[in-house]
């Protein structure tokens, strides 16, 4: 896996990681297929955790089921994970909640490993810990958008001495010691002010307007995925 891309924009350090096929989850998604031949994932349809784990099964001969909400017509990134090779289950009426727990018995019935939300996992964590820490920049204030909050404890890891922000985009996240700042969009809607690079609409972009308001100059803003 390529070391991270970083450039700046408007005078924030940002980590590029949309020129990744499927983002940052997939630097570590193969991780999470080690000893199993299927790994299940309940997945936000907006998610790119799907893609990474599509991509990751297809690059190890594996098999990545992907559970998400049934809709008239499949989110282009549920389609993305098609297109890699990911099984999808579409779930009828499907919160969050329920396409959960479909792919909790689905695992309770075939013995196949159910990945945690976000990927949230110790080895997950180490491993994108290490690869922050390896960055040849040592950031004093850091952003992000924070879903489960793995990337926010991840970083905090690596860089103990600096001062971290996250935006909420969703349900509360486990952030750690970061500064956390409230999205006034639903998940499911669109960024406001997008940043001048490509960015998750409904994920990282998010961060953007909370950046150009509250960040200092040289501010590390990790961008997860396009």
């Amino acid at each position: 896996m390529n070391d991270p891309i970083i450039k700046e924009h408007e005078g924030i350090v940002v980590v590029r990681d949309d020129l990744l096929p499927g983002g940052t989850k997939s630097r570590f998604a193969a991780l999470l297929f080690e000893g199993v031949r299927e790994a299940v994932y309940a997945s936000p349809v907006y998610g790119y955790a799907q893609i990474a784990l599509a991509i990751a099964a297809k690059e190890l001969g594996k098999r990545a089921t992907i559970f998400c909400a049934q809709r008239k017509e499949k989110h282009p990134r549920t389609l993305a994970a098609i297109r890699h090779g990911a099984n999808v289950v579409e779930v009828p009426h499907g919160y969050l909640s329920v396409v959960q727990a479909n792919a909790r018995r689905y695992c309770g019935m075939f013995g196949h490993r159910l990945i945690p939300f976000g990927l949230d996992s110790e080895e997950i964590i180490v491993a994108l810990s290490t690869v922050a820490a390896s960055l040849p920049i040592v950031p004093t204030e850091v952003w992000s958008v924070a879903g489960s909050g793995v990337l926010q404890r991840a970083m905090q890891r690596a860089w103990p001495l600096a001062s971290f922000n996250a935006v909420q985009v969703g349900h509360v996240p486990s952030a750690g010691r970061a500064r956390v700042f409230v999205s006034p969009q639903k998940f499911e809607q669109d960024a406001k002010l997008p940043p001048p690079f490509p960015s998750c609409s409904n994920y990282d972009a998010k961060a953007w307007a909370f950046i150009k308001k509250h960040a200092t100059p040289g501010a590390l803003f990790w961008n997860v995925a396009a």
